[in-house]
């Protein structure tokens, strides 16, 4: 029997299609995939599934109820993470439990033998807000919410995007368990390893299936798409003497916590540096010391020839920086988004100008120049975000996870934008969750607990540690820290 039944649905927001005649099956206790690429349709077809969004044709039931006639009852059935953070940041783990219980006519008492599993993992910090919580204790709590009232089915829109690979790893073993409990489950993700876990993917594109069969098939029949070839890429000829970063002894504490706890490294010209860790480690915090944000407790760091504790205004007006969080304004234009950041960083008018027409023609965005932003695919805003942190030429930009969330293709575009601006000598220092992009940069550090663990080029760090892969090289590393979480 089939616990999601969806048949010939069509959603249009004015003249984008959203979803165009998708029909598809989720088979009672299946772990079923809804992959694709940004802006495909997959949130919309969520949002149906859980009667929160009206179809404009086709039908859709879960657990044998219509989602249009019968959403009350649908609601009683289904848990839904969405992928945008659902908890309430400024409740604390408890009382954000106890609100999504309430919502659903139940308690947490009721409800605690279904969720016990995962939150018990969480429930020493109950009197925490949510927001302060690390990525991984978030995940937890928004799925024990989506799980406290028992529900028989869950959708899970990319609830893994943004969490580093171990912490992602707990969370499908998570899912495993449930579905073991015979919970029918449907997510999306971005990450192929997520993907091959499913029994089933339907691969939707452009508001349409293109495909739907096991996720060896599927990925293989489109690997264009989910597995483009990897980039090649010649090194400078000439050596790179010139460090841009300079880090010595580097700490911050708050209290007795250290977040940094002596940290040494340099980064030289043009370089393309990998800062990794789990969530918690310390990476934020050692990325808001060098780029002006935050003071260190003790040490020293220059970046771009300029002392971080000191000179701190001069350090922000010579690098680039790049959010995880989409950093351009939504309700401007392309054009007065890159004149905005290029007055900020005090260029003059005639070369604004200039500059501006030769971006637009190397992004292929000069049919787009007075295109509001919001209005964009994803893909396009992180590169015309990335575009903008270099537009002053820096002598460094900090990347902080700037491909979240976004297909391999698209990646692979965007990582190519950061190879050219390597080979304009922009030292590039990123951070990011995804482990074949850790493949790509020319050296690596890993933190853990605050301390780098481990530095080197990828080759030299899996031949340290009898790794196949950076993937194994940061879960075996990763794995050793030993400060909780909070």
């Amino acid at each position: 029997m089939n616990a999601i039944e969806v048949k010939n649905i069509s959603k249009s927001y004015g003249k984008v299609k959203a979803l165009d005649d998708v029909s598809f099956c989720v088979g009672k206790g299946e772990l079923f995939g809804l992959i694709g690429p940004d802006g495909a349709g997959k949130t919309s077809m969520y949002r149906i599934l859980c009667s929160l969004l009206l179809p404009q044709s086709g039908t859709a039931k879960v657990e044998g109820f219509d989602v249009v006639g019968q959403m009350t009852e649908i609601r009683k059935r289904v848990g839904y993470m969405p992928g945008k953070f659902s908890l309430y940041q400024d409740l604390t783990v408890e009382e954000n439990l106890k609100f999504f219980a309430t919502l659903f006519g139940t308690t947490i008492e009721e409800g605690y033998d279904s969720i016990k599993a995962i939150y018990s993992q969480i429930e020493r910090f109950k009197n925490r807000r949510a927001g302060a919580l690390s990525g991984g204790m978030k995940q937890k709590l928004a799925l024990s919410c989506a799980l406290v009232h028992q529900p028989s089915v869950l959708f899970l829109d990319e609830p893994t995007t943004g969490v580093d690979p171990v912490s992602r790893k707990e969370f499908w073993e998570m899912l495993a368990l449930l579905k073991e409990r015979g919970l029918t489950i449907m997510a999306s993700t971005p990450y192929l390893d997520e993907v091959r876990r499913c029994e089933r993917v339907a691969f939707l594109d452009h508001g349409r299936i293109r495909g739907i069969d096991t996720p060896e098939v599927v990925l293989e029949q489109f690997k264009d798409i989910f597995n483009p070839l990897g980039i090649e890429r010649e090194k400078a000829a000439e050596a790179m003497d010139e460090n841009v970063i300079e880090v010595e002894h580097l700490v911050k504490a708050f209290g007795s916590f250290h977040a940094v706890d002596d940290i040494s490294f340099t980064v030289k010209k043009g370089e393309i540096f990998g800062f990794l860790g789990a969530n918690g480690a310390g990476k934020t915090t050692a990325m808001h010391m060098l780029t002006g944000l935050h003071q260190p407790t003790s040490g020293t760091g220059r970046v771009v020839g300029y002392d971080i504790r000191t000179e701190y205004e001069q350090v922000k007006k010579h690098i680039g920086y790049m959010s995880q969080k989409f950093s351009l304004y939504e309700d401007l234009t392309v054009a007065e988004n890159i004149r905005l950041f290029a007055g900020i960083y005090g260029m003059n008018d005639k070369v604004i100008a200039r500059k501006t027409d030769e971006l637009l023609e190397r992004l292929h965005f000069a049919d787009h120049k007075n295109t509001l932003v919001a209005s964009l695919p994803l893909g396009w805003k992180q590169k015309l975000a990335f575009s903008v942190s270099i537009f002053h030429e820096p002598g460094v930009v900090f990347l902080d996870e700037p491909t979240g969330g976004v297909d391999p293709a698209t990646r692979r575009q965007f990582w190519e934008l950061i190879y050219d601006a390597a080979e304009r000598g922009i030292t590039v220092f990123v951070t990011t969750h995804y482990m074949d992009e850790a493949e790509y940069c020319d050296r690596i550090s890993i933190m853990v607990d605050g301390k780098i663990k481990a530095i080197g080029t990828p080759d030299e760090l899996k031949h340290k540690f009898h790794q196949p892969d950076m993937d194994h090289v940061f879960t075996h590393l990763a794995r050793q820290a030993t400060r909780k979480e909070g």
